[in-house]
């Protein structure tokens, strides 16, 4: 079935809207891979639907200001506590971690992940543009696109998994990039994935991965 073609049982997928950017271009990408899909600051809606996808651009201080406003935090944290998927892109992945150090102001996240999301120390920034990434074993997300590039547009980024895992558990799926330094490119963890790239913006490869994200919706 390609890309453009709806199938009956459509996901249920509902960017939320917590008034941060870049909204519109993410609903288009998961329609064109055949998602059902609504921008929506609706609690009852980003509960009820098959994946919330939590989108973010500019500052991680001013990001969480608008999840709070809309209850983001408690949404996250009911979806996953059901198993329902939930998937970060950019900073909406950052706020994720439980830290974000930005201009000397340190904000609290949601603390899915322990972890701070810090300046990268590199020679140029922003990060802007295409990069490779060092795929993660065993990552279903990225099933079929491990060579391939994905565009990224962040000054910012989580440069240390913090982890532990005590052998009860999966070990989460930790995708690394780099400029400057490593840093955190996706997680797989259960129902949470998230993304520091724009798969969105990503071309085919986003697509594919976006699509990939949706057939594990149930």
């Amino acid at each position: 079935m390609g890309w453009g073609q709806r199938p009956v049982t459509a996901p249920r997928v509902v960017v939320l809207d917590y008034g941060s950017g870049n909204l519109r271009s993410a609903e288009r990408a998961l329609q064109r891979v055949g998602a059902q899909v609504q921008v929506s600051a609706d609690r009852d809606e980003a509960l009820a639907c098959d994946g919330l996808v939590v989108p973010g651009v500019g500052a991680f201080a001013a990001c969480m200001a608008g999840i709070h406003t809309v209850r983001g935090g408690q949404i996250v944290g009911r979806r996953l506590a059901g198993g329902r998927p939930v998937l970060g892109i950019c900073v909406g992945m950052q706020v994720l971690f439980g830290h974000g150090v930005e201009h000397g102001v340190d904000t609290r996240g949601l603390g899915e992940w322990p972890g701070v999301v810090e300046r990268l120390a590199a020679p140029i920034l922003p990060h802007m543009g295409w990069n490779t990434v060092a795929v993660g074993p065993g990552s279903a997300l990225f099933a079929g696109v491990e060579s391939e590039r994905f565009y990224f547009v962040h000054s910012y980024a989580v440069t240390r998994w913090e982890l532990a895992v005590d052998g009860r558990a999966a070990a989460p799926v930790v995708t690394w990039s780099h400029h400057g330094q490593p840093f955190v490119a996706a997680v797989e963890n259960g129902p949470l994935c998230a993304t520091q790239f724009h798969p969105e913006k990503s071309g085919d490869a986003g697509l594919h991965l976006l699509h990939t994200w949706l057939t594990t919706l149930a």
